[in-house]
């Protein structure tokens, strides 16, 4: 089989523009969490998220608006460019050859709000008349494959909070075949807008202080938006094209739980993660740094340490374990591909960011997630875990390349 290799990330986030903002801000325990507030929603309980700042909303604007576009296919676009700019793709390097897998567990959210809005409360029949291209869920991998030409194999799987993870898992299967020789592929979300935001709060997972994952205090987390993109390629293509190699994708797994819509099971948990060390070729000892779902929820901490007990056994302990959702939020169908490149970047620079606002250790838990402060780390795989809605488990190893 090929073997596939990264060599380009982009990101947008509540940290800011690029990945080397989001890279920054999740090292030094900088959180991209503000307050925010929407027109027309009233006695709103949670007065937090991690929104991209009005700045780099009127940036991507300007950039790449379009009135065909949603805040979603735009911040994909802003993500795949960077991407693709430091992949040194070029326009020979698209084609059929070249497919798309972008995922989004929303879509067009602001679109669809604005004119549920327009319609239901303001009863008027001036909707946009985009709005239908603007909301699928499809559109911010459409928007891609138009702006660069790939014309390959599309897809956009909407997984929940896996979707991000998934893409990223089925291009590299794509490209492990032999189906394309790169993809581009990750995830997007823009759904922080009034009705998203008062149908999470009434799940009562929202936290309206601070994100705490693993730490015993924790009461809910705290919503995010952005998209990260990676350019994946087969080792061929790379080298014959003198691409900078950043790391090596060697695993990944994907499966469902079949049982509960809400509650991951940590036994389906941990075989997702098993699946994805077995295709990798590697054993547990072998990974040093997790990025964990870790939304910071009462009960999915919990279970997710179970599974990870599970696979790492007593060595759990020896592992560095954290979230980063406290720095960028839960972007729910980005979040798989923004915690891929942390973990990338953490793999590359032998770092593991800190899970911050951790305060005291859950005997539930037991563990220290590299509590608050960054830690050096020495390994040479690393691993990033997704827990869906629906009982969808995604796992993503990646290694450092070795030639």
């Amino acid at each position: 089989m090929t073997r596939v290799v990264l060599t380009g990330t982009g990101a947008i986030s509540a940290c800011g523009l690029g990945v080397d903002a989001l890279w920054a801000s999740v090292v030094e325990g900088q959180s991209g969490v503000r307050a925010v507030s929407f027109e027309r929603l009233e006695n709103q309980r949670v007065g937090t998220a991690a929104a991209l700042s009005d700045a780099d909303k009127e940036r991507v604007a300007q950039s790449v608006g379009h009135r065909m576009r949603d805040p979603v296919a735009q911040y994909a676009l802003v993500a795949a460019h960077e991407a693709i700019a430091q992949a040194k793709l070029g326009e020979d390097d698209f084609g059929d050859r070249c497919g798309v897998v972008i995922g989004s567990g929303f879509g067009g959210a602001k679109t669809l709000d604005d004119n549920y809005m327009a319609f239901g409360v303001d009863k008027t029949m001036r909707l946009d008349p985009m709005a239908v291209p603007k909301i699928m869920n499809n559109a911010a991998a459409s928007w891609v494959s138009m702006d660069t030409g790939a014309s390959g194999p599309l897809y956009s799987p909407s997984t929940a909070c896996s979707s991000g993870s998934q893409s990223i898992g089925l291009a590299y299967q794509l490209i492990k075949a032999g189906a394309v020789d790169r993809c581009l592929a990750g995830g997007a979300e823009a759904s922080l807008v009034g009705g998203v935001f008062r149908v999470w709060e009434l799940l009562r997972v929202m936290t309206a202080d601070k994100n705490r994952p693993f730490s015993k205090d924790r009461n809910g987390m705290t919503l995010g938006e952005g998209a990260g993109v990676v350019v994946l390629e087969s080792l061929e293509s790379a080298q014959a094209r003198g691409a900078h190699i950043l790391c090596e994708l060697v695993g990944y797994a994907t499966n469902s739980d079949a049982g509960d819509l809400l509650r991951p099971n940590p036994d389906r948990a941990a075989n997702c993660m098993q699946m994805a060390l077995s295709d990798a070729g590697l054993d547990a000892a072998s990974v040093g740094y997790v990025n964990a779902h870790g939304t910071g929820t009462v009960a999915n901490d919990v279970t997710e340490t179970k599974a990870l007990r599970s696979v790492f056994g007593e060595d759990l302990d020896g592992v560095a374990v954290s979230s980063t959702k406290p720095v960028h939020g839960h972007a729910l169908g980005a979040a798989g591909a923004i915690e891929a490149i942390v973990t990338i970047k953490a793999l590359m620079h032998q770092i593991a960011p800190p899970t911050i606002n951790f305060n005291e250790m859950d005997p539930k838990i037991g563990f220290d997630p590299v509590s608050n402060k960054a830690r050096p780390i020495q390994t040479k795989a690393a691993m990033s875990n997704s827990l869906a809605f629906g009982g969808i488990n995604a796992s993503l190893l990646f290694k450092s390349f070795d030639g």
